[in-house]
């Protein structure tokens, strides 16, 4: 299994190298900044190892699934880039539940680690709290992809994503719901192993997660507020 996930994760890997290339021989800027973006995610299980072992010396490795599962999303979401998002109506479906189901299987497994503190969440309260969470980065990325329009629109450029409007939030949401829900309803804790790895850490991550998306969520309407109040300026 172990090898069959190693081999998934450069395949997928090797598909976010192709349409980066193929964004560059078409000038096509979105496809490249997302494909360049998609390859620095991917390799984070990597460089996280590496940035540990240096600080502590603890030899952690995380496992190829993570990496898979990070290179899939990356890949799922380049063939939007390059135009699947318009031609294929359900595209934008399966790339946000798939996007959402691996941060809600993070999230829940570092809830079923017991913290450094001893304590642990009990089932139904990491469940919720995953969904929640899960929910609430979804609302901060809207909030990116329409930063990203406004912005676009201020510097008359094209934006690096792409907001599709309000119709299309609401289902965005809807299956990053579908995402979080199908992960919490089959129990899925396949990232157990790794959380148990890193407990302190992976707390701290779920805790500064969640202030992060409060404050981000704030930080992007101000900064909405200010790009809109800018262009009528102009």
């Amino acid at each position: 299994m172990t090898n069959v996930l190693q081999i998934a994760f450069y395949v997928f890997l090797t598909g976010i190298f192709g349409t980066v290339l193929i964004g560059s021989l078409t000038r096509n800027l979105q496809a490249v900044v997302n494909g360049i973006a998609s390859l620095v995610v991917a390799a984070l299980p990597t460089l996280a190892e590496i940035a540990i072992a240096f600080r502590s010396g603890a030899d952690v490795a995380f496992g190829p699934a993570l990496s898979a599962w990070i290179a899939v999303a990356g890949f799922l979401h380049m063939l939007g880039m390059l135009g699947w998002y318009d031609t294929v109506s359900w595209w934008d479906h399966l790339t946000h539940a798939v996007s959402a189901a691996l941060v809600a299987a993070l999230v829940y497994a570092s809830l079923q680690v017991p913290s450094p503190l001893g304590s642990q969440v009990a089932d139904p309260y990491a469940a919720l709290f995953t969904v929640l969470f899960t929910l609430g980065a979804g609302v901060v990325w809207e909030f990116v992809e329409l930063a990203a329009r406004e912005l676009g629109e201020y510097i008359d450029r094209p934006p690096v994503l792409e907001y599709y409007g309000l119709r299309d939030t609401v289902l965005d949401m809807a299956f990053n719901g579908v995402g979080a829900v199908g992960v919490v309803a089959l129990d899925v804790r396949v990232f157990v192993s790794v959380t148990e790895q890193i407990p302190r850490i992976a707390e701290t991550a779920v805790v500064g997660g969640t202030v992060l998306l409060f404050v981000g969520a704030l930080a992007l309407g101000v900064a909405l507020e200010t790009i809109r109040n800018a262009a009528t300026d102009t």
